[in-house]
């Protein structure tokens, strides 16, 4: 892409790429002009695509799990060499740094190839039955067959990882699927969508409708779709739910990440590390840093070391190989971000770096002691800035932690294992990260939240547990574990 062009992202429907119509401009928060400009749907779109899914989810159903693995596995090699040029373009729509890019696309190739590998595994059980009476001389068997029809609902913070999620797990289970991407990052979904066509994955297995609300609630109220993934805001995900009515549901809503850093711990690790991942996407990220307790005997010395590691994080070009830390998605969320940062100096915090913006990027910020109902510690913040406070007694910040209406994931540094078993137990999260921050996940391993962060779990075993259903045969006068009821 040259400096001045604009990325194109039509509308996939019924195995054809749609480009005429009405069009919404993407301007990219960091360039300050049109970088990308999308195809929407309307309401015959959404009826086209829904007749062709219930039609082509009866093709992919019947296509082997190896041949489906073996698309997978051919995207992973492709997501790999188209490496510069997605991160290239989440950099040009979301002002996301190249190195935050190339890393979601890394996430992208391991995504869909844990997504083959799932596709190889799926089976089913023969079932114990004849361990009771009723079921001597009894065969039961069960499998794992195809939902039918998903629905893909992404955000615009990791817009790549979270489809390969979704559209992976869902073809590797033998869906057909419908993406509705963020309006923020049309191209980049596209792009996506397009890299898996061309490794073969066949026409009927995806459709893409770029839209507002309108197209979402649409079709997730469709009955032709049985299982709805969503990715986003809780106000935005319960008007999914409602929209949706007696549908299999997988949904993340966010977080209000805690990291809690203990006196044993190693400070100057957790400083680093915390710096690192509080600002990593402008913090963008449902687990990003975004609460830190420090025990107080070792407050003073963290926040000094974290003040000092966040001031030498560069900002600036998100096409600087060298940056880390590039724009926010818009310019309302970074005033947002600096607002609620400001609020909490009002009511007494002390930011000790940042607290300002140019545009829409965010300089990273750290505001030390915010009372406990600032914004700042009630609500998501989702931005470049994180909280330091300090504490007394492990059991009071662990309910300190556990005093959100969110539950994604949360970090803890410290070397006793007491201290690990009891967070893990206590801790009202979907996932603990042990000498690590809240802002760390592994593709393979399950991740979700519990409370208002959502409920289902992510990684491709995980939702294809929620993308198939499971089908039970029982055969009557056959049993592999014979046929009579013996002596009483």
């Amino acid at each position: 892409m040259t400096e001045h062009e604009i990325t194109e992202a039509g509308c996939l429907i019924a195995g054809g790429w749609v480009t005429g119509g009405p069009r919404v401009d993407r301007v990219g928060p960091w360039l300050r002009r049109v970088v990308s400009t999308a195809r929407q749907a309307g309401e015959r779109d959404v009826e086209t695509a829904l007749r062709y899914a219930r039609t082509g989810a009866r093709t992919v159903a019947r296509m082997s799990p190896a041949a489906r693995a073996d698309v997978l596995d051919r995207a992973a090699a492709e997501a790999s060499r188209r490496r510069d040029d997605l991160a290239r373009l989440l950099a040009l729509e979301l002002g996301k740094p190249v190195q935050d890019g190339r890393g979601e696309i890394d996430r992208v190739a391991d995504t869909f190839a844990v997504s083959a590998a799932e596709a190889r595994r799926l089976g089913g059980e023969v079932l114990p039955v004849a361990g009771w009476a009723r079921g001597v001389g009894t065969t039961a068997l069960t499998y794992r067959a195809p939902a039918g029809v998903t629905l893909a609902i992404t955000p615009f913070n990791a817009p790549a990882n979270l489809l390969a999620h979704k559209l992976g797990a869902s073809f590797a289970a033998g869906n057909t699927t419908i993406v509705k991407p963020p309006p923020q990052a049309p191209a980049s979904s596209a792009a996506v969508v397009r890299l898996l066509l061309d490794c073969g994955m066949p026409a009927e297995a995806v459709q893409m409708l770029h839209g507002g609300a309108e197209i979402g609630s649409a079709l997730s109220a469709a009955p032709e779709v049985a299982v709805i993934s969503f990715t986003g805001s809780p106000a935005t995900g319960a008007a999914v739910a409602r929209a949706a009515g007696a549908k299999r549901l997988v949904m993340e809503l966010g977080g209000n990440a805690a990291t809690i850093v203990c006196e044993d711990a190693d400070v100057a690790a957790a400083a680093a590390i915390c710096a690192a991942t509080g600002y990593s996407n402008s913090g963008q990220s449902c687990i990003s840093v975004q609460r830190v307790y420090v025990d107080r005997r070792r407050y003073a010395e963290f926040l000094d070391l974290f003040t000092e590691r966040v001031r030498k994080l560069r900002v600036g070009d998100p096409l600087d190989p060298a940056t880390a830390v590039g724009s926010m998605v818009d310019d309302g969320a970074a005033e947002r971000v600096v607002g609620w940062a400001r609020e909490a100096a009002a009511a007494g915090a002390t930011i000790t770096t940042g607290g300002d913006r140019d545009g829409a990027t965010v300089t990273p910020t750290v505001v030390a002691d915010p009372p406990a109902d600032a914004r700042l510690i009630r609500d998501e913040v989702f931005g470049a800035v994180v909280s330091v406070s300090p504490f007394d007694d492990f059991d009071d910040v662990l309910a300190t932690c556990n005093d959100s209406r969110y539950g994604l994931q949360a970090g803890l540094f410290t070397h006793d294992l007491r201290r690990v078993v009891t967070a893990w137990r206590e801790l009202e999260v979907g996932g603990l990260i042990v000498n690590g921050s809240s802002n760390f996940r592994l593709d393979h391993v399950p991740f979700g939240g519990v409370k208002d962060s959502g409920f289902g779990r992510e990684s491709p075993r995980w939702m294809i547990d929620d993308y198939t259903v499971v089908k039970t045969l029982m055969l009557r006068g056959l049993s592999l574990f014979g046929d009579q009821e013996g002596p009483r």
